[in-house]
This record gives structure tokens, C-alpha cells and sequence, in this order.
């Protein structure tokens, strides 16, 4: 078996606080561990959650949001001038694969071009979307790097966020869902999903949604008797549930309950 050490590696990531490529520090630790077959299978899982597995999803723009969603990850990519609650990640994703030797188009360095989802629709099939398509769906494997990095990453972040009485729960139910592949896809899939939970601009009523807030739900009906991932996933229906009831009424997010449960269930399954 193959194991794979992300904190050697000099990597750009995502940063939540403030939506830009940095280096992240060693840990010091021994970094997430999965084989080569599994980090396969990771891949594959991310996409077909995001993107229903097509190359056709790679490049897509989701109905009343303001923003491209852009490879296995959907990665976020604001037009010129255009800012939101959520952090950008398609920019931090460019840089990691730069960084990693991958040539990228010099057009796809600055803002997304496309001002609007009109306008991103009617050049599905230009050159630029043809262009990005092709590097997002050779790289699928760098892109499932970049996501764990994210991952490992979001540990300190996470502590410094959380209440003195709750980090040392944080830390253990991370530290322990990584313990097992299925753990550890929880942790990769979910903070690409919805974040480390950090940002003060990603609430609703004072409320987070992200890795951190499901963790800190797990500690509230903590069992001994059920695998961790179960508990994950039960955990993070629930914080996606109250997500739903917190939001404006004008975002209609009772529309995609459904289906982010059904991704949250998908958390019990073997990797």
C-alpha cells in the first residue's frame, strides 16, 4: 500500500478567513493516509457529489447563485467585481496546480470572465469552458490533493474558532475520524462541501453550517456504540437541517435539503 504525505509537500491552499492561496504550516504530524486506490475512489466520490460524475459538470453555474462552480469540487470563481459570503476556491485551486507543475490557461488567472450564469450558459461550448473542461477532467487527482489539504489544514483553524470547553472534543472526534477511510472521506468530502466553518460571513442567525459545527454537534449525543462516520453523518443532517430553517426565506434552501441528505447518508458507506 501506497501511502501518500500531504504536509511535505509545499501546497497552496485555500484559506477560509480570507479567500486566497497560501502556504500552510507544517503540523508536524503524520498527514492523512489513504492508498492510491483509495484516493481514487475519493476522487470519483467528490465528483459524482458535486458534478454527477459527468465532464459536462466540471463547468457549471448553479440557479440564484452569483458564481462559476468549477472542477470535482465545484470551486467557487467570482466575476470581476463580485464578492460573497462564501470563501473563493477556484483561484487557490489554479495556484496548487501551478505549483505542482500543471500548465493553466493565462485567461483563467484573473476574475471569472462570465458575468453572469446567462452569459456562462451561452458559452457552455466555447473554447475557454472547452479549455477548462479538459484540464479539470485530467487532474482529477491534484484536485482531490488540493481538497485534502483544505482538510488538513482546517484543524487549527477550527480550535482557534472553538470554545475552550469544546476544543478538545473538536481535536479528538477529528483525530479519530481519521483513523478509518471512511473518517476520513467524511472529513475531505464535508469541508469542500460546506467549510471548516470559520467564517463569521458563512452563518445564518449566528449559526455555521461547516466541518466545525457538525463536529461540535457530534459532541452533543456522543456514542460509544457507533462508528464515527455514523455519528458524522447523523451530526451533519441535523446542522444542515437547522442551516434550512435559519435561512432567508428569499433562498429557498428547503429545495436542496433533500439531496444534502442524501450526500450526508452517503457518509455511512464503505470508501
Amino acid at each position: 500500500m501506497r501511502f501518500i504525505k500531504y504536509f511535505s509537500l509545499l501546497a497552496l491552499v485555500l484559506s477560509s478567513l480570507e479567500g486566497c492561496a497560501e502556504v500552510p504550516p507544517s503540523s508536524g504530524g503524520t498527514g492523512t493516509r489513504l492508498s492510491s486506490a483509495q484516493m481514487d475512489r475519493v476522487g470519483r466520490r467528490i465528483w459524482q457529489n458535486e458534478c454527477g460524475g459527468t465532464v459536462a459538470g466540471l463547468t457549471s453555474w448553479n440557479g440564484g447563485e452569483d458564481f462559476a462552480s468549477l472542477g470535482i469540487g465545484h470551486f467557487i470563481w467570482y466575476p470581476q467585481g463580485r464578492s460573497g459570503p462564501f470563501a473563493e476556491s477556484f483561484p487557490p485551486l489554479l495556484a496548487f496546480l501551478e505549483a505542482h507543475g500543471i500548465v493553466t490557461p493565462a485567461w483563467a488567472r484573473s476574475a471569472c470572465p462570465w458575468p453572469s450564469k446567462a452569459a456562462f450558459e451561452a458559452d457552455r461550448n466555447g473554447e475557454r469552458q472547452q479549455e477548462l473542461r479538459a484540464l479539470l477532467s485530467r487532474t482529477v487527482r491534484q484536485q482531490t490533493e488540493f481538497i485534502i489539504t483544505r482538510m488538513e489544514a482546517a484543524l487549527p483553524k477550527m480550535l482557534a474558532e472553538a470554545s475552550a470547553r469544546e476544543r478538545a472534543w473538536v481535536k479528538m472526534a477529528f483525530d479519530s475520524l481519521k483513523t478509518t477511510p471512511e473518517g476520513t472521506f467524511c472529513l475531505i468530502d464535508y469541508v469542500n462541501f460546506k467549510g471548516e466553518g470559520t467564517k463569521a460571513t458563512e452563518r445564518y442567525k449566528g449559526q455555521g453550517w461547516g466541518l466545525l459545527q457538525v463536529l461540535q454537534a457530534m459532541g452533543a449525543t456522543p456514542s460509544s456504540y457507533t462508528a464515527w462516520n455514523v455519528q458524522f453523518a447523523e451530526a451533519a443532517k441535523r446542522v444542515l437541517s437547522r442551516r434550512v430553517a435559519n435561512a432567508p426565506a428569499e433562498r429557498k434552501e428547503q429545495r436542496w435539503l433533500s439531496g444534502w441528505h442524501n450526500r450526508c447518508d452517503g457518509y455511512r458507506r464503505s470508501l
